[in-house]
């Protein structure tokens, strides 16, 4: 029988019949191979999807998740991939981040572009996309506004329209979600997958959960689970956003007890570290508007001109005062919440094209006690490197190989580990925050069978 080396590729082990399959020798970072898992000292890589052995490998990465996800402190960062994956599985369509193009009487339309594609370039993106191309129209219409040019006009006109096309193109996606053939099927998996993350006893620190995404995916997860959820917004009618930091957390007081409060099961901190669509800068405050979600494009909520009142990035509030208000305060948050002993943090759907936020996990994994896990979806083309396909999975290359501290990391990329459905079925811990639940588990592991189903005639001959 043949032998297989683990990860670390040192000791070596037969292969069982029942694991045998087809793999290339794991490396120190990850590859083009187009799925590829780590998990402590354990690893595969496989060409073919045909080859994976799901129930197999759940037996090795379920229970390293489970350990992962008690951590001390748990950080959720979500990007793009997250949303894709849940309006792919409802039947709809995710907004599309590609390029614009600006009006005719426009002026320096190349020049933007141009900047636009070599900030793309910096920050290993490869193709420029919107948030790209808005960053550098945003700065050249401050540099025409303040030589009081008429260009400026031009160029706020058109970045307002840009502004609310790709607005109602992020509300279609979420409008398709709700409306998708599959909402069932989407829904469920939404459910499952944050309450896998969020079911954490209640005496651990919330999970903080962290997107990029300026859509209410998560949101709208929250309050089909009930997730109660912490942010920077205080107030009903229109909350209002506070740079005051505090603790605040939720508690109970049980029937009977008093002077005995107890935490609430099910809550989480959630930061939109991007903005979002519901975020409005109005009279010198940054508040949350009603937006339903996937709101018809005539809703009231929806501003013709977005320019100046909505958040998302790069729009940050325009005055001195408040410069890159509120988006500094949310990356405080970011690091503070990661950058600690003790601390793990997974990544699903984000592609690794955000410096900012590279930086900030490249110095969480400078703590030895702190784990990333990072799950991908992508399509790799092994035969072309250079193929436009590659430049997700290039960019992950490249961080682990910047970063090292490869015991540190474990990934969890390609289609069929990235696979949102694949991933809640077999991967992810299941979701529980009953103390049934608790109380079942620790039964079977004292009574010797929890690692797999014991009929009622074995337990009957194991108490004999």
């Amino acid at each position: 029988m043949d032998s297989v080396s683990n990860v670390e590729g040192d000791a070596v082990q037969p292969a069982s019949p029942a694991t045998e399959q087809p793999q290339a020798e794991p490396q120190s970072v990850p590859s083009l191979t187009p799925h590829v898992y780590r998990v402590g000292s354990q690893g595969r890589e496989f060409s073919k999807e045909s080859d994976l052995k799901p129930d197999t490998l759940r037996k090795q990465i379920e229970p390293w998740l489970t350990a992962v996800f008690q951590s001390e402190h748990l950080s959720l960062l979500l990007g793009c991939g997250f949303t894709a994956g849940v309006a792919a599985a409802a039947g709809g369509t995710a907004a599309s981040m590609e390029k614009c193009q600006w009006p005719a009487d426009c002026q320096l339309t190349d020049k933007v572009d141009q900047h636009a594609q070599e900030s793309a370039k910096v920050c290993g993106r490869g193709a420029a996309n919107f948030e790209d191309q808005l960053r550098v129209a945003m700065r050249l219409h401050a540099g025409l506004a303040i030589m009081d040019d008429a260009q400026a006009k031009k160029w706020s006109n058109a970045i307002n329209a840009r502004l609310r096309e790709f607005m109602l193109l992020v509300l279609a996606s979420e409008r398709s979600i709700v409306d998708g053939a599959d909402r069932t099927r989407s829904e469920e998996l939404l459910v499952s997958f944050l309450l896998s993350f969020a079911s954490r006893a209640a005496a651990r620190e919330r999970l903080n959960l962290f997107t990029t995404n300026y859509d209410r995916v998560v949101e709208h997860g929250c309050d089909l689970v009930g997730l109660h959820v912490l942010d920077r917004f205080v107030g009903a009618l229109s909350p209002v956003f506070r740079s005051s930091r505090l603790s605040v957390d939720m508690h109970y007081n049980p029937p009977g007890m008093r002077g005995e409060p107890r935490y609430l099961e099910g809550v989480i901190r959630l930061s939109k570290l991007h903005g979002s669509l519901d975020w409005r800068w109005l009279e010198s405050e940054l508040i949350r508007v009603g937006l339903p979600f996937g709101a018809d494009k005539k809703h009231p909520a929806i501003p013709k001109e977005p320019f100046d009142s909505v958040m998302i990035f790069p729009n940050a509030a325009k005055d001195v005062e408040t410069l890159d208000y509120p988006y500094a305060e949310l990356f405080r948050d970011f690091a503070a919440s990661i950058c600690r002993p003790n601390s793990s943090l997974v990544t699903y759907g984000y592609g690794f094209g955000d410096d900012h936020i590279n930086r900030v996990i490249a110095d969480m994994l400078t703590i030895p006690s702190t784990h990333l896990v990072i799950v991908a979806r992508d399509t790799p083309n092994p035969v072309k490197p250079d193929d436009a396909s590659n430049a997700g999975r290039q960019r992950i290359i490249r961080f682990c190989a910047e970063v090292g501290r490869r015991a540190q990391i474990s990934l969890l990329l390609g289609g069929h580990f990235g696979d949102l459905a694949t991933l809640v079925e077999y991967y992810l811990p299941k979701p529980a925050i009953d103390q049934i639940t608790f109380r079942k588990a620790e039964l079977e592991e004292r009574r010797g069978f929890a690692h797999g189903h014991v009929s009622g005639e074995e337990h009957g001959k194991q108490a004999d």
